[in-house]
């Protein structure tokens, strides 16, 4: 395909393509996949590593407590992407928002090296405060890279999904499956650290193909703003320090954030006289909904699922004392390991159907992914109550078989979703946009939190039997949850579809 589907539309950005897609898409997708490695590296330890180092003392109460600092940093990592998303629209422009954040995430990961709980918490305020700046923007330049109407863009989405998971697949096995478990889980945040760097040295290498793509806004190009806009997050993450060891407050102020951006987008639509911006955003607002219900199931990943595997799965390879050592985080990469092989499946599947006039609508997309992600936990609640073997463990190929599922489930759901925002949302406003998709999955987070407290607040040794009857009952509630909200969306999709005004 000749280069010029989208750069007839779109002189910013440098001629030339790779397999038929700009080749700032590449770029940008490794940036991302390395950014991603670092993100994913800490994720497979944070969890385990914050209840052994810092709250084994407290006996069964440690995974609880570790699964609401996991479910409050993640939540934080995901909500600061709405301010990150106005300082790249109107102070610093995408490029430098990514870099300043690029800069601040890899200081606050070699923090987390200190064992001290003060110091570590230091260290996730950090990568908040740069997560930030980097998530939303790099997402939002990717939709910059195409036209209005460009075909492409979809599978350009999955493309850079793709990148995402390449990282995340790496990241557990040189994480937590290789050093944490020979040297210790404190090493694999170094690991995580170096990655970060790499991404960093990508995003200069990047600039030449970007082009004009993602520069500062007029008058602002001098790096006075870069410097404010970096003091500036430091001071957020102080803030941050503060809602990491406050739960309940961070609550509130997720949901009074989420209700203030409805309240923008809606005001920022009649304000345009738009009749179709409105409902467009008013479409965007409930869609919003489906993925903060679909992440809080899906991130129990992280937490309980993660506390599960370590003690309720019989090890995938090596003994039980290497399985507990870091082993386990194997299990971290089987979510990107599947997107790696099913995603270039669906970025056909979609057009293909298309075609045919057989392809779902995204509201439709976004029930099947909540359907999916519902009969994962199933899988786990059928294989505790039929499967423990006489060590009172599940066999792994059932855990490996729900991760399937939510990957499915992803698929249908998240590059679908990035890919939303920047359609239905109005052009000086997708970095807001694409911050307030960050912002409900923030909230999934914070709530992926507490219910993963719920799962893992059990016991131990003896009272093992005990503690898995909690997983087992807690996935049960999750699945009747996942299957109830997909229910409404399938039947609730025509009415979104017009709120959509051809958008799909």
């Amino acid at each position: 395909m000749s280069t010029q589907t989208g750069a007839l539309n779109q002189p910013d950005i440098p001629p030339g393509e790779i397999l038929g897609h700009p080749k700032a898409l590449w770029q940008l997708s490794n940036i991302e996949m390395w950014e991603r490695f670092a993100y994913y590296g800490m994720r497979a330890l944070l969890a385990v590593y914050v209840a052994t180092t810092f709250f084994g003392h407290l006996g069964d109460q440690a995974n609880a407590e570790a699964s609401l600092v996991y479910g409050g940093y993640t939540a934080l990592v995901y909500a600061t992407g709405i301010i990150g998303g106005y300082i790249a629209d109107h102070v610093l422009g995408y490029q430098r928002s990514i870099l300043l954040g690029a800069l601040i995430m890899a200081a606050g990961l070699f923090v987390l090296l200190i064992e001290d709980l003060t110091w570590f918490l230091v260290g996730l305020s950090l990568i908040v405060a740069g997560n930030g700046l980097f998530k939303p923007n790099i997402s939002t330049m990717i939709g910059k890279l195409y036209a209005p109407g460009d075909v492409r863009r979809d599978s350009g989405f999955t493309i850079f999904y793709m990148g995402i998971n390449l990282g995340a697949f790496i990241a557990p096995f040189i994480t937590a499956a290789w050093i944490g478990a020979t040297w210790g889980l404190k090493w694999g945040f170094f690991a995580a650290a170096l990655g970060m760097v790499l991404s960093t040295l990508f995003l200069e290498i990047a600039k030449k193909s970007l082009g004009h793509v993602g520069l500062p806004p007029k008058g602002n190009e001098g790096w006075g703003r870069f410097i404010l806009v970096g003091i500036g997050a430091l001071v957020m993450a102080v803030g941050v320090f503060y809602l990491l060891s406050a739960s309940t407050v961070l609550g509130y102020l997720l949901v009074g954030i989420m209700l203030a951006l409805i309240a923008y987008f809606v005001v920022s639509g009649i304000k345009s006289g738009d009749r179709v911006q409105l409902q467009r955003y008013i479409a965007m607002i409930i869609l919003f909904v489906a993925n903060a219900c679909f992440w809080a199931l899906f991130e129990q990943a992280g937490s309980s699922m993660n506390f599960f595997a370590r003690e309720f799965v019989t090890p995938m390879y090596g003994s039980m004392e290497t399985w507990q050592a870091g082993g386990f985080g194997i299990f971290q990469s089987l979510n990107p390991l599947y997107i790696l092989l099913f995603a270039p499946l669906f970025a056909a599947i979609w057009p293909w159907l298309d075609k045919r006039n057989f392809n779902p609508s995204i509201p439709r997309k976004f029930a099947l992914g909540l359907v999916q992600v519902a009969l994962g936990f199933y899988v786990l609640v059928f294989a505790i109550a039929n499967f423990l073997d006489a060590a009172g463990l599940v066999p792994w190929i059932f855990l490996a078989l729900c991760y399937l599922l939510h990957t499915t489930g992803e698929l249908c759901l998240s590059p679908i979703g990035l890919s939303m925002v920047t359609k239905l949302a109005a052009e000086k406003e997708t970095g807001m946009a694409m911050g307030g998709w960050f912002l409900s999955i923030a909230m999934a987070q914070y709530v992926a939190g507490l219910i993963a407290a719920i799962a893992s607040g059990g016991g131990h040794g003896p009272e093992a039997g005990a503690a898995i009857g909690q997983y087992q009952d807690t996935y049960m509630m999750l699945f009747w949850i996942g299957l109830g909200f997909g229910a409404v969306y399938l039947v609730a999709a025509p009415l979104i579809n017009k709120l959509m005004h051809g958008v799909k």
